[in-house]
């Protein structure tokens, strides 16, 4: 399965450690993540995954695939700034939000409108957001609620 993660782009060490353990259950898992490609959150999932042998993708505000963290291992250029958001979460089977302000609110949004489970990890309260507690929480939330979907 393909796991966004999305959450902050500054963030403090105890978030980083948090999406750190997030992505390595998420690679140990056989889990593909998918994020925004650069750094806080996205870059310490990216580092857990790789980390654990797991599989990432960073779909890129900017235009240059450079632009990407280094664990990201496959890196899309999109050159669409925050209107990438969608696409981050449309990659995604299932969302993992980790912290976030304005830009993770609105990737937040559209996991409402493509219908994705979701669980919150310290992030914006929402109706269709399940808040977990933990990084193993937010993996078995999101493993049973895709393999209940028809």
């Amino acid at each position: 399965m393909r796991v966004s993660v999305i959450g902050g782009s500054a963030i403090g060490e105890a978030e980083a450690e948090t999406a750190a353990t997030l992505g390595r259950l998420l690679g140990q898992r056989g889990h593909t993540v998918v994020c925004g490609g650069l750094s806080g959150v996205m870059e310490a999932v990216c580092r857990g995954a790789s980390e654990a042998g797991g599989h990432t993708i960073g779909i890129l505000p900017t235009d240059r695939r450079a632009d990407a963290n280094e664990y990201v291992d496959e890196a899309i250029a999109t050159g669409m700034g925050h209107a990438r958001n969608a696409l981050v979460v449309m990659n995604g089977d299932a969302v993992v939000a980790v912290d976030g302000s304005g830009g993770t609110l609105s990737e937040l949004g559209y996991a409402a409108v493509y219908d994705r489970p979701t669980a919150g990890l310290g992030t914006h309260d929402a109706a269709h957001v399940a808040a977990v507690e933990t990084p193993e929480e937010a993996v078995e939330y999101v493993e049973s609620a895709v393999s209940e979907e028809p």
